[in-house]
């Protein structure tokens, strides 16, 4: 997604949980992976390229680096952690194709609104139709320069990030979807974070 959707997803899921310097301590860190760098090589960034293992795996290490951080007293490390997957996590939605499978579920009915998506439905989470966009480069750089959509797009295949993309509303209808279930993904990800911390933990955590 975009930055400005990221910070958006960011707010509404966690905004008032955390101090202001701790929220913009994991804000930072989370846009922090769109950067240049973090475009080529890091899949699990972003879940691209059907990198779903890898981007488990990487989310379950920076979960526990956020354990071990807080554990050391380093609560500016913990929070960079956390920022790191939760883009990550978010990414899913506007990356994969779980948001048309999700509604497809509803057989031609009329699917509930965004607010109902339901995040991490089981039998979607493991489906084998899951799939997530593939990253064609040079193409697929090309495609971030608006003007040259037009022109790009013909040339890349159906399942390449930037035809599958729920990056922003110009997306379509969809975009809703990707939104709300982030940000109920979000809020499952912290939950599942501070599970079992104590309360001494959760106050350096949250900076409250």
């Amino acid at each position: 997604m975009l930055s400005q959707y990221h910070i958006e997803i960011m707010l509404a899921s966690l905004g008032g949980r955390f101090s202001a310097r701790a929220m913009s301590a994991i804000i930072q860190a989370n846009l922090d992976q769109d950067r240049l760098a973090g475009q080529f090589g890091h899949d699990e960034f972003h879940f691209d390229n059907n990198a779903f293992e890898k981007t488990y795996n990487y989310i379950e290490e920076q979960r526990a680096l956020v354990g071990s951080s807080l554990m050391l007293g380093d609560a500016n490390s913990a929070w960079k952690a956390f920022g790191r997957f939760l883009h990550s996590a978010q990414d899913f939605y506007a990356h994969s194709n779980y948001i048309t499978l999700w509604r497809d579920r509803f057989n031609g009915q009329t699917p509930p609104p965004p607010p109902e998506v339901d995040p991490v439905d089981p039998n979607l989470i493991d489906s084998p139709d899951l799939r997530s966009g593939k990253t064609y480069y040079p193409f697929e750089l090309l495609y971030f320069i608006k003007r040259l959509r037009p022109y790009i797009l013909p040339l890349l295949p159906r399942d390449s990030h930037a035809w599958m993309n729920l990056d922003s509303p110009e997306q379509g209808y969809k975009f809703d979807y990707a939104m709300h279930a982030a940000i109920k993904r979000t809020v499952i990800e912290f939950e599942k974070t501070t599970e079992g911390f104590s309360g001494e933990t959760c106050r350096l955590f949250l900076d409250r």
